[in-house]
């Protein structure tokens, strides 16, 4: 049994030293453009704490082109942001983010 599994192994490394080495693919680098990232969200002082907190992940222009929420969704979706994705937010700027959102972003309910 020894000799069987002898002669196969030198079989499949002589099979393997045998075979041609494939050529490596070639390799090109590519250049893409992003847009502009550096949009601040609009409305000065009461803009201050949704811009020093959201945009570590978000663009002003992703949040903006969401669809109009309730108050309460976007403070969920806030918390959500926090608890779940573990955004640094620091507690007293929550109230101030979802007072932003719901007012540019807000459905009125």
């Amino acid at each position: 049994m020894r000799h069987l599994i002898f002669v196969v192994g030198t079989s499949f490394a002589a099979l393997l030293a045998s075979t041609p080495a494939w050529p490596a693919p070639a390799i090109s680098s590519t250049t893409v453009e992003l847009p502009a990232g550096d949009a601040l969200f609009p409305g000065g002082p009461e803009a201050d704490a949704i811009n020093n907190n959201c945009l570590a992940c978000h663009s002003a222009d992703m949040v903006l082109n969401q669809p109009a929420l309730p108050r309460s969704t976007w403070e969920s979706e806030v918390h959500k942001m926090i608890k779940v994705y573990g955004a640094p937010v620091e507690d007293s700027d929550v109230p101030a983010i979802v007072d932003y959102l719901a007012k540019v972003k807000g459905s009125g309910q």
